[in-house]
């Protein structure tokens, strides 16, 4: 599987920040979408990954296990994608197979070893093309290289839609923004 560190990938990811302040009653869970810029690769490609300041990526979190089975009919590692490609999953361009995401579809759940449990969300809409299971045998690179190797999934919009994902999402200049008014109103 190729990743969003391969073939120049990470070169041309621009990151949006899908800020999903206290979904379901869980503050500072914040997600990132690597969305693609390369004209050469299908518009609007998205790589999630988790944002810097999830709790997960705090000091003295250890993962303990990563879960992507959704439901006991939903398994994300059960996702079968074909089509028309050439070498990695940066050219796909005729799809079939992909489990379809909504904003808040689960991709995965994360245990880490003080007992919390974390549901990854998908942030946007589309087809999942992609779930990175190097992270189940090698759970520490959420935590070294969550914007690389450490990603969840690699999920495509639909067209149409690519250029519209980004409304909602903040850059990472308003995230920034967003975190320093969340540490100033916690001291």
């Amino acid at each position: 599987r190729a990743g969003p560190g391969r073939a120049g990938a990470g070169r041309a990811l621009t990151p949006l920040c899908a800020l999903l302040a206290d979904v379901k009653g869980r503050p500072c869970e914040d997600f990132c979408v690597l969305q693609h810029s390369n004209r050469r690769v299908p518009a609007g490609i998205c790589v999630i990954t988790l944002a810097e300041a999830h709790p997960l990526l705090q000091s003295g979190k250890t993962i303990k296990n990563i879960n992507y089975q959704i439901s006991a009919n939903c398994s994300r590692l059960q996702n079968k994608v074909s089509g028309k490609s050439k070498r990695t999953w940066l050219f796909i361009f005729q799809m079939q197979g992909a489990q379809f995401l909504t904003e808040l579809a689960p991709l995965c759940r994360i245990s880490s070893s003080d007992g919390e449990e974390y549901t990854i969300y998908s942030c946007i809409r589309g087809r999942l093309i992609e779930v990175n299971e190097n992270i189940l045998s090698n759970p520490a690179l959420l935590q070294e290289k969550p914007s690389t190797e450490g990603y969840i999934a690699v999920v495509l919009p639909k067209f149409e839609e690519s250029k519209s994902i980004t409304q909602g999402l903040l850059t990472q200049k308003e995230y920034e923004e967003v975190l320093l008014k969340r540490r100033s109103s916690a001291s």
